[in-house]
């Protein structure tokens, strides 16, 4: 009989990589319902009474809801376009790897990857706001954009991963390109579409720099910049902005839980030929 000896400094070091996860969750809550005189006699303590009255207060204050739906808008649409156009720039990439444009093409999507985004700024406001898109549909663009280079070295690793023999057979029965990439193709890419989704998904709605660079209409606000805002103009007000800070990152929590195994098998799959 194999008995399995338990690998401790592992099991230590999971078990500090999950606290620093939990702790500041459980901080955030214990926050958020607590009164403000039962935070200055204990932050750590557990409230005896939960004051959900808080999270209501912090709807009202923010305009939560309208917050709420850009925030949805930009990464629902986001999320979309990316799959759709990233996914077909990534195949026309990977099956032409032997010609020379096709090849600079991949190195110079790929190259973005290196590029700091502070560089990017200053140009960037200037020219999404001559361009009249410093609204929703600008951020919704730029994300797009921005995800490709990381989005197609993924998509380019999978594919090449994929058959020709597929794509040859739906040639011989009269199939075109397009056809091939939408009947043949994008079913298989499946669990990397996935992938890119989910991680487009939190980037978009976690986003806090370029949401706050490139929106001018404080209507168009989306929930991290909602955040920014309530906490500068109520810093004292702790309770609040803990109870608006939990709802805002509530919505990711659920969707990484359900979707984290997505995310580490298309990585993998991604990274190798």
């Amino acid at each position: 009989m194999n008995i399995k000896k338990t690998n401790w400094p592992i099991t230590i070091l999971l078990c500090i990589g999950a606290l620093t996860i939990i702790f500041p969750l459980y901080l955030t809550f214990v926050i958020a319902v607590k009164t403000p005189v039962e935070m200055a006699q204990s932050i750590w303590a557990f409230p005896k009474v939960f004051h959900f009255e808080n999270f209501i207060k912090a709807i009202e204050m923010t305009n939560f809801f309208n917050a709420f739906k850009n925030s949805a808008i930009v990464t629902i649409f986001s999320v979309v376009l990316t799959v759709l156009t990233n996914s077909m720039v990534a195949y026309a990439i990977a099956r032409n790897m032997h010609l020379r444009f096709f090849k600079f093409l991949y190195y110079y999507f790929v190259s973005a990857l290196f590029i700091p985004f502070p560089i990017l700024m200053l140009p960037l406001v200037k020219q999404m706001s001559s361009w009249g898109l410093d609204n929703v549909v600008g951020l919704i663009f730029l994300y797009v954009v921005f995800g490709l280079a990381f989005n197609v070295f993924l998509y380019v690793g999978y594919i090449k991963s994929i058959p020709k023999e597929l794509e040859e057979a739906a040639i011989m029965d009269g199939a075109s390109t397009w056809k091939i990439f939408w009947k043949v193709i994008f079913p298989l890419l499946s669990p990397m579409n996935a992938t890119i989704a989910i991680l487009t998904c939190l980037k978009a709605w976690n986003d806090f720099l370029l949401p706050l660079i490139i929106l001018v209409d404080k209507d168009d606000a989306t929930l991290p910049l909602v955040q920014y805002v309530f906490q500068s103009e109520f810093s004292a007000n702790y309770n609040l902005a803990f109870a608006s800070y939990l709802m805002a990152l509530l919505p990711m929590i659920i969707v990484y839980l359900f979707a984290q195994k997505w995310i580490i098998g298309g990585l993998t799959r991604g990274a190798v030929k």
